[in-house]
């Protein structure tokens, strides 16, 4: 590949003698694509109307195939190639439409949009004049499938360009002949990784795996705004490059790097396809590692690693084509593709903030306690370009969340993803301070000090002494009451609960508490912050538990029930993770805290009564006796004092505090009666915060489940589980789990009215 120095200097001296060989014409103006002709190169240029980003929708599709007809019409010497770039800022093509798919409800409706767009890559494959992608920003999906039908992919070096075939995380496979084409560029060893994962490559990577052939470096400031004139240089390159190729076509390499006869990367890409052997071996532990993350419970991956094994070797392309429309179409009817899909439009929702847009920006955010979740609240705020002043009350308490946050930073910058220089500014946002100095210029506190009412309301008098009227005062809690916290504040108005959850740089979901005094420009400023914070946001009504906490309760109750009934807590996580958890419910346990836990319980028992029992809470409160906290102190359920792989040992202490608590069993431990009295106590709670107007939508409820807590994806959250499962049914099997256990397992009303009537939670 020629250098850019080289490519600049063929542009000057060889594509533009004069200037009438650099004329500009237009061919084709279609809705969503465009075609000019620069240089002797047609420029496909798509860019959807009203649209941030382009989407490979049945109508952009026809009219890339008309742009290319258009093209191929014009004479050879007036056009030579095309280039097919994109004219939206940070976005070549970020998938197929998936409304698309999701009103497709049939395998053979599938099987058509599959059909459809192998004949539109196809297309663009059989182009007799070479096609370069010129790609910026992100290349997804169905447009990662049109770029590696192009003859040949540039690439800009930018943080927003990455490449991917993510329809995995949607229940389904790349149907428009990803699973063809991505081997045939990159190897199978390292296509399935891809497919399977939905991981992003990045530019030097996709170039280092054979992905792209050349990756453009940005240029530095100019007389035009950096990110136009970097769209601007990366066209003049797709175009200089598409003329090289027409004039020497055997510069076009498919796979440049397994060209090398003896290297590494040849060998890879060289040896599946003439050996079966290696092939079904590579697909086996494909296979094998599918099983062992998703439990058989993800249909979709299975099915990719059966169209590429497919495709790999055979003679016949046709016969890897025609395994990815099937499997495509297979897929697109199942079950678990319509609960990850209802999860795609649930995250859109709640990336929407239903109260407005607030009256005043937040610009400077000060956190109360730089512990473990107070400095992850700093972080992610920090990244996010707010200023923040993070108060402890003491000098090692601050010193050790300042640590924490350089520590997750400079982690990012290990990965790539920050550079030293970002990261150094990044930190030079954060003011640590043992005092309310310059609370005066903060928007927003977010308080996070440790889960007692007496020291939240010492904290909350003690800083609104010194906020600006303007400002906002949020609680960070995981089960304490917004209305007993906010009973210290002299403005309740501005007073708002924001339940983050650990390790927050990590988890996704942020759950905005309301009262009944809580405004809505309080509200709307808290959804604000969480967007901007880059959060999945939920807004739930003010109660014990909230919605999330709510929930888990009763289910880690019913989970101590099993430990006295002689469950083990390796069985109880296998049992957890096997019906799709991603955390088994033992290792959970330890995780949340084991205090955390019994103050959690002991505060929703009396708020609730026995419908949160199941145990005797005895076993915590010996548990936390002992100091068997969980993780945290290296001893909880399990001990985490050896470092060693593979099995986590038992903490001996915490099982002869079970054994003292055991009890006989009151139904049988089949896998299936476990996960019902498990899954149940979950499931039932969400409906009641449905019913008590605690949840706004039961889309919210299944989107706190799912990102809050980790309930199966594949199964849509516990709302969109109850509507496939069917309400009726359910509530069969709860009046048996209650007719054996008691009470507790009460189905709610609610959920009784749905049994009766045949609605379903959802409407679509």
């Amino acid at each position: 590949m020629a250098s850019l120095r080289h490519l600049n200097r063929m542009r000057a001296t060889l594509f533009c003698p004069s200037a009438g060989s650099c004329r500009f014409s237009s061919l084709y103006a279609g809705k969503h694509v465009t075609v000019n002709v620069k240089n002797q190169v047609a420029v496909i240029a798509m860019d959807s109307p009203n649209s941030k980003v382009n989407v490979l929708s049945q109508e952009v599709s026809d009219e890339l195939v008309s742009a290319f007809e258009t093209v191929d019409k014009q004479n050879r010497s007036d056009v030579v190639g095309s280039v097919v770039i994109s004219r939206k800022p940070g976005c070549f093509i970020a998938g197929a439409d998936i409304k698309m798919l999701a009103a497709a409800t049939t395998a053979e409706a599938m099987s058509k949009i599959s059909s459809d767009a192998h004949k539109v890559m196809q297309r663009l494959e059989d182009s007799e004049r070479p096609v370069v992608a010129a790609i910026n920003g992100s290349c997804l999906g169905g447009g990662l499938e049109v770029a590696m039908s192009c003859h040949y992919r540039i690439v800009t070096k930018d943080k927003s360009t990455k490449l991917g075939l993510p329809e995995v995380q949607l229940g389904i496979l790349p149907g428009a002949g990803g699973t063809q084409r991505l081997p045939r560029l990159v190897g199978l060893m390292d296509a399935l990784p891809i497919m399977l994962t939905g991981a992003e490559v990045r530019p030097d990577k996709a170039k280092r795996i054979g992905l792209v052939d050349f990756v453009v470096r940005p240029l530095g400031p100019g007389l035009k705004p950096i990110e136009e004139r970097n769209m601007e240089y990366l066209e003049e390159v797709a175009i200089d490059q598409a003329r090289a190729l027409a004039a020497k076509p055997q510069l076009i390499k498919r796979s440049m790097q397994f060209e090398r006869p003896w290297s590494f990367g040849s060998l890879k890409h060289k040896l599946p396809v003439q050996f079966g052997f290696l092939k079904n071996y590579i697909l086996d532990q494909g296979r094998k590692g599918v099983l062992k993350k998703t439990h058989g419970n993800y249909p979709a991956p299975m099915k990719i690693i059966e169209a590429a094994g497919a495709g790999v070797g055979a003679a016949d392309k046709s016969v890897g084509f025609e395994a990815e429309s099937k499997g495509f179409a297979e897929l697109g009817a199942s079950s678990e593709s319509s609960a990850l899909m209802s999860i795609y439009f649930g995250q859109q929702q709640c990336r929407k903030n239903r109260f407005g847009a607030p009256a005043r920006e937040t610009k400077t955010i000060a956190v109360m306690g730089a512990g473990l979740m107070g400095a992850g609240i700093a972080q992610v705020s920090l990244q996010k370009n707010f200023n923040v002043i993070l108060k402890d009350a003491n000098e090692a308490g601050l010193t050790r969340g300042q640590q924490q946050i350089y520590k997750g930073l400079d982690g990012r910058v290990k990965k790539k993803a920050l550079t030293s220089f970002e990261r150094d500014t990044i930190m030079s946002k954060l003011q640590g301070q043992l005092d309310t100095k310059n609370f005066s210029k903060v928007d927003m506190v977010i308080e996070a000090v440790f889960e007692d009412i007496g020291l939240k309301h010492k904290v909350v008098k003690e800083v609104e002494a010194a906020l600006p009227e303007h400002c906002i005062f949020a609680t960070n809690t995981s089960a304490l009451p917004i209305h007993q916290v906010a009973a210290a504040s002299k403005r309740p108005e501005k007073f708002v609960g924001m339940h983050y959850f650990s390790p927050v740089d990590k988890m996704p979901l942020l759950e905005i508490i309301t009262t009944d005094k809580t405004s809505k420009d309080t509200a709307a400023a808290a959804v604000a912050v969480g967007l901007k914070q880059g959060k999945t946001v939920i807004v739930v009504k003010d109660g014990p538990g909230f919605y999330t906490t709510r929930c888990l309760a009763p289910m880690l109750a019913e989970a101590v029930a099993l430990f006295q009934e002689g469950v083990s807590p390796h069985e109880m996580d296998r049992i957890t993770t096997k019906f799709g958890f991603p955390v088994g419910l033992a290792t959970l346990a330890d995780e949340v805290g084991l205090d955390v836990a019994q103050h959690v319980s002991e505060d929703l028992h009396k708020a609730f009564g026995s419908r949160m029992g199941g145990a005797d809470i005895g076993v915590l409160n010996d548990m936390v006796a002992k100091g068997f906290l969980g993780r945290k102190t290296n001893k909880g359920i399990f001990s985490y004092e050896s470092k060693s792989r593979g099995k986590r040992p038992l903490n001996a202490g915490a099982t002869e505090i079970l054994k003292e608590y055991s009890v006989d069993k009151r139904t049988e431990h089949t896998d299936v009666m476990l996960q019902n009295r498990l899954a149940a106590r979950f499931i039932n709670e969400a409906v009641l915060c449905l019913q008590e107007g605690i949840l706004n939508s039961p889309v919210d409820g299944d989107i706190g489940a799912i990102f809050g807590l980790g309930f199966p994806p594949f199964l849509g959250g516990p709302f969109r589980y109850l509507d496939t499962y069917g309400p009726a049914e359910y509530v069969k099997v709860m009046e048996g789990l209650q007719t054996q256990l008691g009470s507790h397992f009460a189905p709610a009303p609610l959920l009784l009215e749905h049994a009766k009537s045949g609605a379903k939670f959802h409407k679509n």
